[in-house]
């Protein structure tokens, strides 16, 4: 049931005439009677149809509307009318991101019309502002961004609301009683819009899930799946199905592939992995080259098209890889057995085989299914073990897994052959215009019940970037032999545009507190010189802060059949190849690949152009989830600090306050502007700085300050801090 809608009262309506230029407009297309009108006002007293009787007869006296028919009435349009992007500022107006603008168009809060962020939108414009910019009103929503909320429940006795999480949505869920599945005051749960009724205050909607109470961490780490509309568990039919599959090795199999279980094979993997999905192997051949293979697990074979398993595949799109669990794309029969290239144990793959010179030139190549054997399974700090030896003090053994390994001669040769044909692949790459992005990723130790006890960082060695220069060279070679097929067929490709003007600009502003300076000037100076910031705030206090917002200064990567190459790393083919596990653009790679090498004709491109376009949103979204997950650990870790004082870095400065990273564990809170009790500090956004009024103290971004834990909001994700003061020199 919905509530009964309150009437307007008879004495008057407020703002008639824009109120039915409203109605009109938004219902451009049809025409509409007095009652139609009043229905839509929510009135139904013989006063306010009278009034709207004579406004409508005013109006069309005035030509602003007119009378198709007796009776009937409709706006005269004289607007032009765009489509675009609603984005919500957390003060509740906003900005329509459209094509047809090379700005942003400003919403203020009552020209929203019950958009919600994310939302496509139609919209006019009808002025600008005085800060010049552009400002208009949404006349439509084209399409919900979203319809499923989480937030926490509160109970009255004949309805409830729910308060939501996500701080862009600006008004609180209307809940009948009926409609709350058997959720409890205060519980955390996850809602459905059903309705936005005319003249309702707020949007109508249910109960999907209760997902626990707010604090407890299964409710939190699920909340945040539910947030992006992410699963945490695969439904029964699905599991089923996977358990049903033939995963064994068979003689028929084998002899449709080629036959590789007599190279030396071995997979470098994070110490705590689960899945491997790629081998290397490698032969000296007699006439002097390398091969060297790429073997990827062959998740097509067993993720047949049409099948419920692919279907699921599909919908997610990727594994999500959160602080204290990995929701994977595949059922663990697959993703961690059958499809696992584990050590001692033949699986059947697809390959890229390469014949490389010792200048890392491809003398030949060769792609298609196999089936190998892995002799060992290394652990990156193993690998790099023997990398940082060399060839005359090659470790004898080495730990796999809390196993000794006795580490054979042939194997500890062609990790550091291999080693050495990678750091030149490297160097040419940089040579070229890639952009040496090796950002420090935050992680967290953890307990037996999920709780955080310290903090590390996670830095790329040569043993890393050997796996990603290999992995690089397949991705990009089976790009290239597609796309220069003649006549040209359908394929995924992992485009990468290059840099928004403006956005180099911002980061040239910002960088420049520090000291560094970016040239401009075309292509290739950029690219060098984004390349020396990068290198030169290396262990400096700034630089997860530069190197964050490098990075968001770059354009975003994603999945189209449109190739115009990768900026980022100087390729002009690119693709995913190399995780099919993980990605599914990867397995829709591998199924084009092998239908083309087949002879097959060219896919339907606008199928598979909507194909990539919803594996970029998911993928998105899981980088979200990912970002949260962090970000709600680190707040946990800091609840168990409040009484520690920490250094930390300003790393951002808004009229509103100073946000801090803390050095020793990148964890970011804010101190307020209102908590800055030693004098009244206004915003200078050309210095990124809080200047006080009375002493001129600044805060500028980049100073070193002490900061203290004022309080952890784990359902909000808020972490706030107490300054103490700047640190003394």
């Amino acid at each position: 049931m919905t509530r009964k809608k309150k009437r307007k009262s008879s004495k008057g309506i407020s703002n008639l005439t824009s109120t039915i230029l409203s109605v009109l407009k938004k219902e451009r297309n049809q025409s509409l009677n007095y009652k139609q009108i009043a229905a839509k006002l929510g009135v139904n007293d013989a006063s306010s149809r009278n009034q709207i009787i004579k406004k409508l007869h005013a109006l069309t006296a005035q030509k602003e509307i007119e009378e198709v028919e007796r009776g009937k009435f409709k706006a005269i349009v004289t607007t032009e009318y765009h489509t675009g992007i609603l984005d919500i500022s957390v003060k509740g107006s906003g900005y329509v991101i459209s094509e047809d603008f090379d700005e942003d168009v400003f919403i203020a809060s009552n020209n929203i019309n019950k958009a919600l962020n994310g939302d496509e939108v139609e919209f006019y414009v009808y002025k600008r502002r005085k800060r010049g910019n552009m400002e208009g009103e949404i006349t439509q929503i084209i399409k919900r961004t979203k319809k499923e909320y989480v937030g926490v429940i509160q109970l009255h006795e004949k309805y409830a609301f729910v308060i939501v999480d996500n701080t862009k949505m600006y008004k609180d869920i209307f809940i009948p009683i009926n409609k709350t599945n058997k959720a409890e005051d205060g519980d955390k749960v996850l809602v459905q819009l059903e309705d936005w009724p005319e003249n309702a205050d707020s949007p109508y909607g249910k109960v999907l899930k209760v997902l626990g109470k707010p604090g407890e961490h299964n409710t939190e780490i699920h909340s945040i799946l539910a947030e992006y509309g992410l699963p945490y568990e695969f439904p029964h039919e699905v599991e089923e199905f996977a358990n049903t599959l033939d995963t064994s090795i068979t003689k028929e199999e084998i002899e449709k592939r080629r036959d590789m279980r007599d190279v030396l094979t071995f997979t470098i993997d994070p110490k705590d992995a689960k899945d491997f999905d790629d081998a290397l192997s490698f032969q000296i051949l007699n006439n002097g080259l390398y091969e060297i293979g790429i073997h990827i697990a062959d998740v097509s074979h067993y993720v047949q098209e049409g099948t419920v398993l692919d279907d699921e595949a599909y919908e997610r799109a990727t594994s999500v890889y959160l602080v204290d669990r990995v929701v994977p794309m595949l059922p663990e029969v697959l993703s961690n057995n059958a499809c696992s290239l584990r050590p001692n144990e033949e699986k059947y793959t697809f390959s890229a085989i390469f014949q490389i010179n010792e200048k890392t030139e491809v003398k030949n190549q060769w792609f298609g299914r196999t089936v190998t054997y892995s002799d060992a399974r290394f652990a990156y700090e193993e690998a790099q073990a023997i990398i940082e030896s060399n060839s005359n003090n090659i470790p004898q053994e080495v730990s796999l897994t809390g196993k000794t390994y006795q580490t054979k001669p042939e194997i500890a040769q062609a990790v550091l052959k291999l080693d050495g044909l990678a750091k030149i692949m490297r160097r040419k790459r940089m040579k070229d215009g890639a952009i040496s992005f090796d950002k420090v990723e935050v992680k967290f130790n953890l307990d037996e019940h999920a709780n955080p006890i310290g903090v590390y960082f996670k830095t790329s060695k040569d043993a890393n970037h050997l796996i990603e220069e290999f992995m690089l060279l397949a991705n990009k070679k089976v790009a290239e032999f597609i796309g220069k097929q003649s006549p040209k067929k359908t394929f995924i490709y992992r485009v990468h545009d290059e840099p928004d003007v403006s956005k180099l600009a911002a980061l040239q502003g910002i960088v420049s507190k520090f000291g560094y300076k970016l040239n401009f000037k075309d292509k290739k100076t950029t690219t060098a010189s984004l390349n020396n910031l990068l290198q030169s705030v290396v262990g400096t206090k700034e630089q997860n802060l530069v190197d964050t917002l490098t990075i968001r200064s770059m354009s975003k990567a994603e999945y189209t059949t449109h190739n115009i190459g990768h900026y980022g790393l100087a390729f002009d083919y690119y693709s995913h190849f190399t995780s099919p596990i993980r990605r599914y653009p990867d397995v829709m790679a591998h199924r084009l690949l092998q239908l083309y090498l087949d002879g097959g004709k060219s896919v339907n491109e606008d199928i598979y152009e909507d194909k990539c376009n919803h594996s970029s949103n998911m993928e998105n979204l899981a980088t979200k989830a990912e970002r949260d997950s962090i970000k709600y650990m680190q707040i946990r870790f800091m609840e168990d600090h409040k009484d520690e004082a920490f250094l930390g870095v300003i790393s951002g400065v808004t009229d509103w306050g100073i946000y801090v990273e803390i050095i020793s564990n990148k964890c970011e809170g804010m101190v307020s502007v209102r908590d800055m009790k030693d004098d009244h500090y206004a915003f200078d956004e050309t210095q990124y700085a809080l200047v006080g009024r009375n002493t001129k103290n600044m805060y500028q971004l980049g100073d070193e300050v002490i900061v203290k834990v004022k309080n952890t909001d784990l359902v909000k994700k808020h972490l706030d801090f107490n300054l103490i003061g700047k640190k003394e020199e």
